[in-house]
């Protein structure tokens, strides 16, 4: 499949990381930044890969759960801490579910929690 794309959404939650020794430990806020890359053939007479807003539609569909909450309270992170990786690996299964009918797979998803700090979940 030669052609990648991606795009990006946004999302303000707030976590705590359990057992770690620092600020983190304590409940605080990001504004997240998801992206989300798939991956197709061009096979489409208009040329695209695959529409753009559709993708936008389907990643502000995965993150909507997330907004304006705490994450350490949603079933997923049960047991887990809701790290930029942790929430990479739920968005990208996610998305991969929403993709399962389409020609296109999902590549990989980052997570920004800062505009330093990203972390990308890739499924080997």
């Amino acid at each position: 499949m030669p052609y990648e794309i991606s795009t990006e959404g946004t999302f303000s939650a707030a976590h705590y990381l359990e057992g770690y020794e620092g600020d983190c430990a304590r409940l605080h806020g990001h504004n997240w930044r998801v992206r989300v890359v798939i991956r197709a053939e061009e096979n489409k007479p208009t040329g695209l890969t695959y529409d753009f807003r559709r993708l936008k539609s389907l990643i502000r569909q995965v993150i909507k759960p997330l907004d304006h909450g705490v994450l350490n309270e949603l079933p997923f992170f049960e047991g887990k801490n809701p790290t930029a990786e942790t929430i990479a690996e739920w968005c990208y299964w996610k998305m991969a579910s929403r993709l399962e009918d389409s020609e296109a797979v999902v590549v990989r998803v980052e997570v920004w929690e800062s505009l330093q700090n990203c972390a990308t979940y890739v499924k080997e």
